[in-house]
C-alpha cells in the first residue's frame, strides 16, 4: 500500500466515517408524489360532479404546472431565491384560493400542497411567520367554505410547510457537512504529504552535507593522521545512523527536535568544515516545541553556512528571558549563507521556517551582517502556549 493511501486510510478511520457518502440529495421528483392529493378533485371532474368543469380543469392544470415549476427550482439555491420562483409561488396561492373558495371539499387539500411548496422555497427566519400566516389564511378560507369541519386544513397546511422545510434543510445541512469534512480530509492528506516531503528533504540535505564535509575531512587527514581520519569516519557512521532514525520518525510524524542535540551537531559539522564554532546558551529551560523550532533554525543556518558561506568562524547564541528567547547564528563569510537561490533573503528552508515561527508567535530575520558575513535571528515566546499547538516545522523543498 502506498504512503498516500496509508495516510488516507488513517484519516478515514479517525474522521468518523468521513468517506461514507450520506446518499444523493433529494430532488423535485421527491415531491411529485404528493400531487396524488389532487386525485379526489380530478375524480370529481371526470365524474361531472364539479360545476363549471372547464374552469376546474384549467385551474387543476395551472396549479400542477406551477407546483412542478416551483418544487424543481427549490432545490437550487440561486433559483430558489429568484424572483420568478417567488412569483410562481404567489400565483399558486391565488389559484389555490380560487379553487378552494369556488369548489370546497377535496379542493381544499391544495392548501397542503401549497404549504409543501412554500416549505421547499422559503427558508431561514421568515419560514415560521410565513407558515403561520399561510395556515391561518387556509383555515379562514376553509372555514368560509365548509365551516368548522374544515378547520383541519389549517393544521395540515402548517404541518406540510414546516416538515418539508425541516427535512430539506436538514438534508442540505448534511450534504454541506459531508462536503466540508471531505475537504478537510483532503487538505489533511495534502498537508501530511507536504510535511513528509519537506522533512525528508531537509533531513537528507543536512545529513548529506555533514557526510560530505566529514568525508572530505577524512580524505585530507588520511595521509598524515589516520587516527583523526578514522574519527571522522566514525562520525559519518554515527550521522548516518541518526539520519535513519530521524527519517523513520519523520515518516510516522513523531519526530521532535532537541536544541542541545542540534548545537552539538552544529559544532561537529562546523569543525569538520574548517569553521571555528562558538556556541553560547543562556536563559530558562524551554518547552519541547520551542526547542524543536530553534533546533531547526540552528540546523538550517549551520547547513547553509557550511555549504555556501566560505566562513572561518560561526557564532551561535541562544539567549532567553522570562518572556522570549532569541537564537542568532552569525558567520564571517561572504554574506550569502542563504544559498545561491535567494541570496541575502533566505533560502527555501528559511522561508519555511519563517512561516512556522510566525505561526508560533515568533519571527525569523535573515540577511547580510553590517560587518560582513550573514546573520540568522529567530525569536519565540518563552511561554509557548501558542507554539505548543504548532507541529514540528516543515522546511521548504
Amino acid at each position: 500500500m502506498s504512503w498516500s493511501r496509508r495516510v488516507s486510510c488513517r484519516l478515514r478511520r479517525t474522521s468518523a466515517q468521513v468517506c461514507d457518502h450520506p446518499g444523493p440529495l433529494p430532488t423535485g421528483f421527491s415531491l411529485l408524489p404528493w400531487l396524488l392529493l389532487g386525485l379526489g378533485s380530478l375524480s370529481h371532474l371526470l365524474q361531472g360532479r364539479t360545476p363549471n368543469p372547464w374552469i376546474g380543469g384549467l385551474g387543476l392544470i395551472t396549479f400542477n404546472s406551477l407546483y412542478i415549476y416551483v418544487v424543481f427550482r427549490s432545490f437550487d439555491k440561486k433559483l430558489r431565491k429568484a424572483a420568478s420562483t417567488r412569483v410562481a409561488l404567489l400565483l399558486m396561492g391565488v389559484v389555490t384560493t380560487g379553487l378552494a373558495l369556488g369548489y370546497g371539499g377535496s379542493w381544499l387539500l391544495f392548501f397542503s400542497l401549497l404549504g409543501l411548496a412554500t416549505g421547499a422555497v422559503v427558508r431561514g427566519p421568515w419560514l415560521g411567520r410565513t407558515a403561520v400566516l399561510l395556515s391561518a389564511f387556509a383555515g379562514v378560507a376553509a372555514g368560509l367554505r365548509e365551516g368548522w369541519s374544515a378547520i383541519g386544513i389549517s393544521y395540515g397546511t402548517f404541518l406540510s410547510t414546516m416538515v418539508t422545510a425541516a427535512i430539506l434543510g436538514l438534508s442540505e445541512a448534511v450534504q454541506e457537512l459531508h462536503a466540508a469534512r471531505k475537504e478537510l480530509a483532503r487538505r489533511a492528506v495534502e498537508e501530511e504529504r507536504l510535511r513528509f516531503s519537506r522533512d525528508l528533504h531537509d533531513l537528507l540535505g543536512h545529513t548529506l552535507s555533514v557526510i560530505v564535509v566529514k568525508s572530505e575531512a577524512a580524505r585530507r587527514l588520511a595521509p598524515r593522521d589516520l587516527e583523526a581520519a578514522l574519527t571522522q569516519i566514525t562520525d559519518i557512521e554515527s550521522v548516518g545512523r541518526q539520519a535513519l532514525t530521524e527519517i523513520r520518525e519523520a515518516v510516522t510524524g513523531y519526530r521532535e527536535g532537541s536544541l542541545s542535540t542540534e548545537l552539538d551537531r552544529a559544532r561537529s559539522a562546523l569543525t569538520a568544515a574548517g569553521i571555528e564554532p562558538v556556541v553560547r546558551r543562556s536563559g530558562p529551560p524551554l518547552t519541547p516545541q520551542t526547542e524543536a523550532l530553534l533546533g531547526w533554525v540552528v540546523r538550517e543556518a549551520v547547513t547553509n553556512a557550511v555549504r555556501h558561506s566560505g566562513a572561518s568562524r560561526c557564532e551561535i547564541t541562544v539567549a532567553g528571558t522570562a518572556e522570549r528567547v532569541r537564537a542568532t547564528v552569525v558567520d564571517n563569510g561572504d554574506g550569502t549563507s542563504a544559498g545561491p537561490a535567494v541570496a541575502g533573503i533566505g533560502g527555501t528552508g528559511l522561508k519555511g521556517l519563517t512561516e512556522r515561527l510566525a505561526a508560533a508567535g515568533g519571527s525569523l530575520r535573515t540577511g547580510p551582517s553590517p560587518r560582513g558575513g550573514f546573520t540568522v535571528t529567530a525569536e519565540l515566546p518563552t511561554d509557548s502556549e501558542e507554539s505548543a499547538a504548532v507541529p514540528a516545522p516543515t522546511l521548504g523543498p
